[in-house]
């Protein structure tokens, strides 16, 4: 249980519905109690009036005894029917307040894990599986609703059935009630030694589904890959072969359970069978009459499935205990990048790399080192350089998706860690490298720039963009479902959609990393050409393996390996870098 302490805040949250859920199962379980006792006195009547008409056999007193026993039966009979459906009235609105409060903290303990994942830092996503963090806000959420539930509404039910059950017996008669409970000790150690191996072999089957889900959803995304190099027997046997562990796994717990329920009905069995023989023998020596022996025949029966229904509960409580634990390890990753205080954060002057080393947590890859350089508003830079040269790290440090790990960030003078994040990333439009498209129309993939955007602002974005004729082409224009990630676009309409996107947002600042890579050069050189008028005023950092001529960028930045190779503008870049030259050379032949 100590697992699931955890979930105690959401208890409390809502502890009026729970107390009067609590209040709903003592009535239906006090109206329940009642009606054994009920009987047990109608089943004594019958018999001593029976005794009696066999002994008034031949007087007139005879029909008026037959006439009030039919009368009594009646009212027994009359009085049983109205606690039963007391009993069920009360347990119905049992189900309306424990049931629905389960529902109610599923619902938050969702809403809080998705808030959750949405502070944590690029890191946490690095290194974990989307499957995963999948099956942790599906799967196991549901598990633990299990608990929060059926779990706690039996427990509830069970505790305050034995109370008065057992409280009923004793008061009839504590000698019998001592035999029938003999056998619960033995009840409690097999629920304690079953438990343990129910917590463990949960545990085991939570973390092969993590690991399912992610192998689904990696194949799934990666379908084309899949295809193209004809590998579907193969990650479907590695498919396969996971769910037979996933199976074999889950078939252990199976067997467990099984064990368990005939344990319990063995218990209760015993229980029975104690009553009756020692019961008997008590009617036998007098000490009891036959509707008390039914009565306890009644109580244990009435115990037999809140009994039995103890492996089930420990079953869930386990599987749940092991699901919370899972959960709370995501709840116990702290967000990395810490927002700051400061909230005036528009770029007013400057944004300075001071002495930046950044080396990736996860891999060690050291992507930046003893970089300095200041980029002044207003300005135009580029960027440029090979794959793996640091400059789309750049880009995520201006973002501040990661922070630097030795130097500084700075806005203004400002360390950017102290900025408020949430407004100095509204001021900035990013596009980045992999071009992220939402399973949705083009119409709200662009609009998720800016959520009040008009429909004439989207499509004057798009024209912007040069996306906007390619758009009015497709069947359903701008309501066009792009599909998941934006499969059902080319990688370059995915680059001017998104283009599109940053630019409805209207920023400060424009972050283009490899924006048009997947375009041919004459297309690319169309598109900037046609942002020039778009973007002036702003502060622009295009990141890029190839460039414009054409345009006039206050700063170009060569990368290489991590460091600065060379700074300047395209004139001076021209006559002394060679690699500069090569690229503005073959950029020239492209758009021939």
């Amino acid at each position: 249980m100590g697992d699931l302490k955890s979930l105690n805040k959401y208890l409390w949250r809502y502890r009026g519905r729970l107390a009067l859920g609590v209040i709903f199962v003592l009535l239906s379980n006090v109206f329940a109690v009642i009606q054994p006792k009920m009987i047990s006195q109608a089943l004594d009547l019958v018999l001593q009036d029976v005794k009696t008409v066999d002994l008034a056999t031949g007087f007139a007193v005879r029909d008026q005894i037959i006439q009030n026993l039919t009368y009594n039966l009646l009212t027994y009979g009359i009085l049983v029917i109205s606690f039963a459906l007391l009993m069920g009235l009360f347990m119905y609105f049992t189900r309306q307040t424990i049931i629905v409060v389960s529902r109610l903290i599923e619902y938050d303990l969702r809403r809080d894990i998705y808030d959750h994942y949405s502070t944590l830092s690029q890191n946490f996503y690095r290194k974990s599986r989307v499957g995963d963090l999948m099956n942790r806000i599906m799967e196991d959420v549901s598990k633990v609703r299990m608990y929060l539930g059926p779990a706690i509404l039996y427990t509830i039910n069970l505790t305050t059935l034995a109370v008065l059950v057992i409280g009923a017996m004793v008061s009839v008669s504590p000698t019998l009630s001592l035999y029938t409970l003999i056998p619960l000790p033995f009840l409690s150690l097999s629920i304690y030694y079953v438990s343990s191996i129910v917590h463990r072999r949960s545990t085991l089957i939570q973390q092969q589904l993590s690991k399912l889900t992610s192998l689904a959803q990696e194949t799934y995304s990666g379908i084309r890959v899949v295809k193209s190099f004809v590998k579907s027997d193969q990650m479907g046997d590695y498919f396969t072969e996971n769910c037979e562990e996933y199976k074999n796994k889950y078939m252990n717990l199976v067997q467990v359970n099984a064990f368990f329920h005939p344990l319990m009905m063995l218990i209760v069995g015993i229980s029975l069978i104690a009553v009756i023989y020692f019961g008997g023998l008590q009617i036998d020596n007098g000490t009891i009459s036959a509707g008390v022996l039914v009565e306890f025949i009644i109580y244990v029966n009435m115990l037999t499935w809140p009994v039995t229904s103890m492996g089930w509960i420990v079953s869930i409580v386990q599987q749940a205990a092991a699901s919370q634990r899972r959960i709370d390890e995501f709840f116990d990753q702290k967000p990395s990048i810490i927002n700051g205080t400061i909230s005036d954060s528009e770029l007013k002057h400057s944004i300075e790399f001071k002495n930046v080393t950044f080396v990736y947590p996860d891999t060690g890859i050291r992507a930046l080192d003893n970089v300095s350089f200041t980029i002044r508003k207003g300005d135009k830079i580029a960027i440029i350089g090979k794959t793996g040269s640091g400059k789309t790290t750049i880009a995520e440090l201006i973002l501040r998706t990661f922070d630097p790990y030795r130097g500084q960030v700075l806005v203004d003078g400002q360390d950017l860690r102290e900025l408020d994040l949430v407004q100095w990333r509204h001021s900035i439009g990013y596009v980045p490298q992999d071009n992220f498209l939402f399973s949705d129309t083009i119409q709200n993939n662009i609009r998720f720039g800016r959520d009040e955007a008009t429909m004439e602002e989207i499509e004057t974005a798009a024209i912007k963009s040069m996306i906007h004729d390619e758009i009015t082409q497709l069947p359903e224009e701008y309501q066009t479902r792009v599909g998941e990630r934006g499969v059902s676009l080319s990688g370059g309409q995915k680059q001017r959609t998104s283009i599109a996107r940053a630019l409805i947002k209207d920023p400060t600042i424009i972050i283009m990393d490899d924006a048009l890579s997947a375009v041919d050069a004459t297309t690319e050189q169309e598109i900037t050409q046609s942002l020039e008028s778009e973007l002036k005023g702003k502060t622009v950092i295009n990141i890029t393996h190839r460039l414009n001529p054409n345009i006039n960028y206050h700063k170009i930045i060569i990368m290489q390996k991590g460091r600065i190779a060379a700074v300047g503008n395209h004139e001076t870049l021209y006559e002394t870098n060679s690699y500069y030259r090569h690229i503005i050379d073959h950029a020239s032949l492209e758009s021939i």
